[in-house]
């Protein structure tokens, strides 16, 4: 019977109780990603993300990275972005008014993410969407202006890396 073990089926059982614990690991991830994506708007940090499934705050920012290829801080501030260029699209919402309904305390912060991600200051995204985007479907323009921090937009300045 040890025999039998040695050569395999020991490890299957190990390998079967890694994989459960793989798989429940990402459960944790998914919950911290689905309360983010909820209440994106609200002061949220790694340490608090982390208390809620009983991790360390950088075993979170590790495991969430290497599930989702993204730290949780981008990926929360990518999900703010995305609200605010949804807000602005409107028209109705000033900048201000958008930075602080999803969830930035500083504007000047707000501002220099959404020039990294989207390439071009709030402001003028908010004018230039009101007309360039003007008819299409909601779920078209959403899936068009879609921030991806992992493509990060290019430099504005000609020239420029």
């Amino acid at each position: 019977m040890a025999a039998a073990r040695a050569e395999g089926r020991g490890a299957t059982t190990v390998s079967g109780l890694d994989r459960e614990a793989r798989l429940r690991e990402l459960v944790l991830l998914r919950r911290v990603r689905d309360r983010m994506d909820r209440d994106f708007a609200r002061p949220l940090d790694v340490a608090a993300l982390a208390r809620g499934v009983n991790m360390s705050p950088g075993h979170l920012s590790r495991r969430f990275r290497a599930a989702y290829g993204e730290s949780p801080y981008a990926y929360l501030s990518t999900r703010r972005i995305e609200r605010a260029m949804s807000l602005l699209r409107g028209g109705e919402t000033s900048v201000t008014e958008a930075c602080f309904a999803v969830g930035f305390g500083s504007l000047g912060t707000f501002s220099t993410r959404f020039t990294e991600l989207v390439g071009m200051p709030p402001s003028e995204y908010r004018r230039r969407a009101r007309g360039d985007l003007a008819g299409l479907p909601t779920l078209v323009t959403k899936h068009v202006t879609r921030p991806v921090r992992n493509r990060e937009a290019p430099p504005s300045v000609p020239g420029l890396p």
